[in-house]
């Protein structure tokens, strides 16, 4: 079946009203400059990257970018920092406006192949395979840039996977050991509860930090399978295994394992942070970008060897895979748009990020880069590179994976699990709902 969207159809609406723009203003202004790999007035060929990094993570792209411009005079690259929050909307404007960048990130999912069948992705493949570029790259980093066999973005910034971090103090304090199990880790909650300690530190009014619960629990019951058949529209959120996931966690509510407040409390502020570096809280939920957080704001914790780190549990009872991960091989995937005037020069621009003098950077910022041959002396990201190398898979964050709209009903009924005011049949129906109705409208 032909795929039609409605950012096809913006688009074109939104070529035709700016080509009638530029029709009216013809001889009223000059040149005021170009982008999309076309040439300035110094004959250099202008490229623009798009990226969501901040502070020295961004300095890393702009030296790679000064890099290139030095070793290719007859090209400029534009780096253009993007706010996280408002990148979607602001890349989806850039496409029905067919002023795309030509090198901007991506997550892979559902939302890279809908770019992909819409024909705004180079078909990075041949680049990719060529002196075996690829192969430097983590399997599952390879996997997740690639959709029907061909490749069209590369891993970058960083493996983001979710684990349980812990705080070693707290567990000494009680006796406590790395669980394997569920029942092991509810065991160990139990404890903490007992003793006035949340077992886990939760930041939960932006959605997402909750959410990874969700999904790893959905994971731990049923694999890979269900969300990718829910999300494919040949299965449903209705499945047990997202049913099973929000019973559990309204069970983990209802025994007092999270910290008090939590859907109120904001983690960008580091408010759960601060419970788990007093001990207050003794684990944290969190991909393993948490250990650069941490080295940002609380170097000492680190200094101090108090950070522990072990995989989500095993679920006794099910058949799935305990190795699977949750996250990301590369965190921002960069893909080059279809229409760059000079997308070989792009690619090579976005392999400037992974230089060695990048690598350098990324690694001295506690970055965990996506390459096989990527080692650590420490000990936590060495367990974090452990779990991801012995993974039989990744799956994808749910809200990058899922379509924009979809993804944002899964993040409000997470919550709404979380706040026990909606049952897990109701928040897994809603979700469903807002599911097939993307589908619909792009049948």
């Amino acid at each position: 079946m032909e795929r039609r969207t409605i950012s096809r159809f913006l688009k074109r609406t939104a070529a035709c009203t700016l080509a009638l723009a530029m029709l009216l203003l013809a001889g009223c202004a000059g040149n005021t400059g170009n982008s999309g790999g076309d040439g300035d007035s110094s004959g250099k060929t202008k490229l623009t990257l798009w990226h969501i990094q901040t502070g020295t993570a961004a300095d890393i792209i702009k030296d790679a970018a000064a890099r290139f411009n030095a070793d290719h005079p007859e090209y400029e690259v534009e780096v253009v920092d993007k706010v996280n929050d408002t990148y979607k909307s602001d890349l989806s404007m850039a496409i029905n406006a067919n002023t795309m960048p030509d090198i901007f990130i991506t997550w892979g999912g559902q939302t890279m192949y809908d770019y992909v069948d819409e024909g705004l992705l180079y078909d990075l493949t041949d680049l990719m395979n060529a002196d075996g570029y690829a192969d430097t790259f983590v399997d599952a980093g390879i996997a997740q840039c690639s959709y029907n066999g061909r490749i069209y973005s590369v891993p970058v910034e960083n493996i983001s996977v979710a684990g349980i971090f812990y705080n070693k103090d707290v567990f000494d304090q009680y006796g406590l050991e790395e669980p394997s199990t569920i029942a092991e880790l509810e065991a160990l909650c139990d404890t903490l509860v007992a003793n006035g300690v949340a077992p886990f530190a939760l930041a939960n009014a932006t959605q997402w930090t909750g959410s990874m619960y969700f999904q790893y629990l959905a994971t731990r019951y049923g694999g890979l399978e269900p969300f990718a058949d829910a999300a494919a529209g040949t299965g449903t959120f209705e499945n047990d295994a997202f049913v099973y996931a929000g019973e559990k966690i309204q069970e983990w509510v209802e025994k007092g394992y999270f910290c008090e407040g939590f859907n109120g409390m904001d983690d960008d502020a580091g408010q759960a942070r601060m419970l788990f570096y007093s001990g207050d809280a003794a684990m944290d939920l969190m991909g393993s970008w948490f250990v650069g957080t941490i080295a940002g704001e609380n170097q000492q914790f680190l200094d101090d060897g108090k950070l522990g780190f072990f995989p989500f549990p095993t679920l006794e009872t099910s058949d799935a895979d305990p190795s699977l991960c949750l996250g990301t091989i590369g965190d921002n995937l960069y893909a080059v748009s279809a229409s760059s005037k000079a997308p070989e020069a792009a690619f090579e621009m976005i392999q400037y990020l992974l230089d060695d003098e990048a690598q350098v950077e990324r690694k001295a910022q506690s970055k965990i880069i996506p390459l096989k041959n990527f080692t650590s002396d420490d000990p936590v990201i060495t367990e974090i590179l452990d779990a991801v190398n012995g993974a039989a898979g990744i799956q994808l964050w749910y809200d990058q994976y899922l379509p924009a709209e979809v993804a944002e009903v899964h993040k409000q009924t997470s919550q709404e699990i979380f706040g026990l005011t909606m049952s897990p049949e109701e928040a897994n129906a809603q979700l469903q709902a807002a599911m097939e109705s993307y589908l619909a409208k792009n049948s």
